[in-house]
């Protein structure tokens, strides 16, 4: 059985392939390790590897987590899951990025909540780009209202988009979804200083995501082993 050790070397060996094959350079690919439900030794075997940037989908979790870590001041934590309105104080005081802003009301929250003695909270609008009805995000519709209230808010800072693509898609459907991402994506690069991130690509669609301009790649399954 492979080591975490290893797998987290397959995985940056696999970023700097696709990267490479439409001749982008390895390091304009982020590996993001999602984390959510190991335990933290599984974080700390991942961190001696090398691994600095870990998401949680679940927020007591993540912030226990983020606590029990406290010593390892390198890490960079990402928040990537559903934030309930009730949860954005404890985000706002543990994470560096929350992927996961779908509304504002959890930005305004964010926002408001954010320690003065932090800097500015990384933000990524989860956007629902295929309109699916069992995922969160907004519409593509909707984006540009969410993007014009985030770059209001002085304690946020807008980094990008992040995307959960339909799940096992045809290859016309999976180019479609990638291509309209990326075209949302430069539209917002080219004018807005801070928005540097597209997030999207798992352990499944890595490779199509890489190809198709991902600028961050958030693995878990093939990191960590499947989830009990």
């Amino acid at each position: 059985m492979q080591t975490i050790a290893e797998r987290i070397n397959s995985a940056l060996e696999g970023i700097t392939q696709a990267a490479t094959s439409v001749h982008r350079p390895p390091n304009s690919v982020k590996l993001l390790a999602v984390s959510k439900t190991k335990p933290v030794s599984d974080i700390i075997e991942a961190y001696e590897a090398g691994q600095r940037m870990f998401a949680e989908n679940y927020v007591q979790e993540g912030v226990e987590k983020v606590q029990e870590l406290a010593h390892l001041t390198d890490l960079e934590w990402h928040m990537i899951g559903p934030i309930q309105s009730n949860k954005t104080k404890v985000v706002a005081e543990h994470f560096h990025w929350v992927q996961s802003v779908d509304r504002e009301k959890v930005a305004r929250r964010l926002n408001d909540q954010r320690p003065d003695n932090l800097p500015a909270l990384n933000v990524c609008i989860q956007l629902n780009i295929d309109d699916e009805d069992s995922k969160s995000g907004v519409k593509s519709g909707e984006l540009d209202g969410l993007v014009q209230f985030i770059e209001s808010q002085e304690k946020l800072c807008l980094r990008g988009i992040m995307a959960i693509p339909k799940a096992n898609p045809s290859e016309e459907e999976q180019a479609l979804t990638l291509g309209k991402l990326k075209e949302l994506y430069d539209h917002y690069h080219k004018s807005l200083a801070n928005f540097d991130t597209l997030s999207v690509g798992m352990s499944s669609d890595m490779n199509a995501a890489i190809k198709n301009g991902s600028t961050m790649v958030r693995i878990g399954t093939a990191i960590f082993g499947k989830r009990g």
